[in-house]
């Protein structure tokens, strides 16, 4: 079966724009405009849950195998990350001083400063970075912080293929429960659970619609209808809740509340509008970047950690909006060449896997 381009350039825009709202909101705290780092979020996670929708189906076998291999690949990840983290501490204590730690640390800000700097290797990091929690890595703090992802689309997913296997004739009726538990939800915030519940009840929302356009195509005569709606939802919202809520909207995405669904049914209504309609014939640069994406998601959290070092000298001496630019250019640049040596670590890993398995076979 051919490969659909534009499913990899819907995914390489996508992790584009997770570049730019990482450039935005973790070091573009110091000096990019509030309004820029809110409107960075027109395209954002929801688009990776609605395309895996689309390319998801009933083989639980298949799926499963693929959350297997993600998971490896997730777990080489981090005891690279782990070990990385580690040996700059020790080199930092054997050839500097702890106060020149503490103040590395403190250039992320004194939300991230490092709270347990030593030479004894925390190993719980590594066993709860495993299990997925995410306790952070002061090295690279936005790694962790971006990993809250990583979790709902497991979730995501083994609901999704259950769903999608055992009940193909009432996805509709799981799509109203997900819409009415979300509303529910908000309606009754004080009900609204914590952990994954409110993740998984609006993006499994957007994952079984994504399932239910696979394959089809939004007729021409209602996209100004789609996009007519959007307009109304947001002119409702900022009557409802106010001007301000434009600026709560990163606010109201963890969990996602009714701000931050309205906000992303724009880049939703895009995504399926362009879907069967626009032909990406060609590989280019972009559909490389969709294809490798989970190496790039990867790449992207050491690169923006790593940019602070550029931002924080250069931000009272640049313009905002060219510091901005530079930055985010050599964010991209970044996460590109670290992308493609994770992508030949986890190679690595695989092999050696494959030699302990042959090992421990015999």
């Amino acid at each position: 079966m051919q490969r659909d381009l534009y499913i990899d350039f819907a995914k390489g825009l996508a992790t584009l724009s997770i570049i730019f709202i990482h450039t935005a909101f973790w070091s573009g705290q110091f000096y990019i405009e509030p309004e820029v780092r809110v409107f960075s979020l027109v395209f954002d996670v929801a688009l990776f849950y609605a395309l895996s929708g689309i390319t998801s189906g009933s083989n639980i076998e298949k799926t499963f195998y693929r959350l297997l291999k993600l998971q490896v690949t997730y777990m080489i990840f981090v005891t690279l990350l782990f070990f990385l983290d580690y040996f700059f501490k020790v080199f930092g204590l054997a050839f500097f001083s702890l106060e020149w730690l503490q103040s590395f640390y403190s250039t992320f800000g004194s939300k991230y400063a490092a709270t347990s700097i030593s030479t004894v290797p925390q190993w719980q990091n590594l066993g709860n970075w495993y299990l997925h929690e995410y306790t952070n890595a002061d090295t690279f703090p936005v790694v962790m912080g971006s990993f809250w992802y990583l979790k709902v689309y497991y979730i995501l997913t083994v609901f999704g293929v259950l769903i999608l296997k055992f009940f193909p004739k009432h996805i509709n009726w799981f799509i109203g429960i997900c819409i009415g538990l979300t509303l529910l939800f908000n309606i009754l915030p004080e009900i609204y659970p914590n952990g994954q519940v409110g993740y998984v009840a609006f993006y499994m929302t957007v994952f079984l619609v994504a399932n239910r356009m696979k394959g089809k195509k939004i007729p021409t005569q209602m996209i100004p209808v789609l996009y007519g709606v959007v307009a109304l939802a947001l002119v409702w919202l900022f009557w409802y809740f106010g001007s301000e809520i434009f600026f709560k909207i990163n606010k109201q995405k963890f969990p996602p509340k009714i701000p931050y669904i309205i906000w992303s049914l724009f880049s939703l209504t895009t995504l399926f509008v362009f879907y069967n309609r626009l032909k990406i014939t060609k590989e280019n640069f972009v559909t490389y970047i969709g294809k490798n994406a989970i190496f790039f998601y990867f790449g992207q959290g050491i690169s923006s950690s790593l940019i602070y070092f550029i931002v924080v000298p250069m931000k009272e001496t640049v313009p905002w909006w060219i510091l901005m630019i530079i930055i985010y250019v050599l964010n991209v640049i970044l996460a590109f060449v670290i992308s493609s040596g994770l992508k030949r670590f986890d190679w690595l890993g695989w092999k050696i896997l494959e030699f302990l398995r042959k090992k421990t076979a015999q």
